[in-house]
């Protein structure tokens, strides 16, 4: 199909990494005639292997604001650093581009008002890249809600056990710090690699605004030599007093698909929010199971661009987790794991917690920190009412 005429140009500004799984995403969608890649921004450019096939010879340069001028980008997808983000946002913004910003959307609360804020005055359309929050699996857990299916919502688990190999933090300079050359990154495990637990978590808890957030409580460790966290755990009180307790580690002995469990007076709702599945669990009723479909978050602003199609992940709707990573950011440095509470697995090259699989589920279950299930390691601080900016 043809990929010019009415296909939305579209710069990606990081190639490598993740970004790999933006170039596929593009090609996919400029087969479809939806999109046409115009540019990639990297400080190396891509080789003709680095590309995939059928995305042709797109102009490649270093200096982001110049490739968006001379592509007639509409779209810009920002894949780089995270202390990066806000800035190549707002040039982008400046330059009339709309956005599909990868999570997290900044490294702090300030920094995330300066893009939401920029953006917003530029009248340029921003997605947060919470591919998660694309699911129907989400509106449909919603209604369930509301429909009383599982009664009195009392509150909200996450659970991500997950592994990473220790190469992992040496794929960047910027991989596993809080703080690099004096700029905040807060790469950890609340906030990058499981951001989606925590977001989805407080998605569903219909917590997404800052003012729905009164308190936030953290607890941040780490196994591997790292400076942030590798295994955390948080608990936020929301408005309407409802606690949402999510739970992750990257030193898991046995890893398995994260989720989102929403904990009700007659029964539970659980989303296995990679594979978009749903477990409905209720008084009376045997265990109901759903399969939901997808929508792409670059297909929808592209759509919100072109049909005026609602946009599924605005900033706005982000503000409650950007509290969250600012609590992290501003807590105590994570606390050392002592070494007789984790081992290395040489085989795999990576270090993993003994028993944490266990904590994980059961912090998401009982909505309880690690400290509260008698992990010993663990320090809780807690971040009452408004989170500092």
């Amino acid at each position: 199909m043809s990929t010019t005429g009415t296909a939305v140009p579209i710069v990606l500004a990081g190639a490598r990494g993740h970004g790999h799984w933006h170039l596929d995403n593009i090609r996919r969608l400029q087969d479809k005639g939806i999109v046409h890649l115009a540019g990639i921004c990297e400080l190396t450019p891509l080789t003709p292997d680095e590309i995939p096939e059928g995305l042709a010879a797109p102009e490649q340069s270093a200096d982001f604001g110049a490739l968006l001028d001379s592509t007639g980008a509409r779209i810009a997808v920002i894949c780089t650093p995270i202390p990066t983000h806000t800035d190549l946002a707002l040039t982008a913004a400046r330059k009339g581009v709309h956005l599909l910003l990868e999570k997290p959307p900044a490294p702090s609360y300030a920094e995330f008002r300066r893009m939401a804020d920029g953006v917003a005055e530029a009248g340029v359309v921003c997605q947060i890249g919470f591919q998660s929050l694309g699911s129907h699996a989400v509106p449909a857990i919603r209604t369930l809600i509301e429909d009383g299916a599982i009664g009195e919502v009392a509150g909200v688990g996450g659970a991500g056990a997950w592994a990473r190999a220790q190469a992992y933090y040496r794929r960047a300079p910027w991989a596993g710090k809080r703080r690099l050359n004096g700029v905040d990154v807060i790469d950890g495990a609340l906030t990058n690699p499981l951001a989606h637990a925590v977001a989805t978590a407080l998605a569903l808890a219909g917590a997404t605004r800052a003012e729905d957030v009164t308190g936030i409580e953290t607890e941040l460790a780490h196994a591997n030599a790292i400076e942030s966290d590798d295994t955390s755990c948080v608990r936020v009180t929301t408005a309407d007093d409802r606690q949402i307790v999510v739970a992750a580690t990257l030193c898991a002995e046995d890893p398995d698909d994260p989720y989102v469990v929403v904990h009700g007076s007659r029964g539970r709702i659980t989303y296995w929010y990679k594979q978009d599945r749903v477990l409905l669990q209720r008084a009376d009723h045997g265990p109901e199971e759903y399969d939901y479909g997808r929508t792409d978050l670059l297909e929808n602003l592209v759509e919100h661009l072109t049909d005026g199609a609602e946009l599924l992940v605005p900033p706005a709707a982000t503000e409650s987790f950007m509290r969250v990573v600012e609590a992290i950011r501003v807590a105590p440095d994570p606390v050392q794991l002592p070494d007789d509470a984790w081992r290395l697995l040489p085989d795999e090259d990576r270090r993993v917690v003994p028993g944490i699989d266990g904590l994980v589920a059961a912090a998401a279950d009982t909505l309880a920190l690690y400290s509260e299930l008698g992990a010993p390691w663990a320090s809780t601080t807690v971040h009452p009412k408004e989170v500092s900016t």
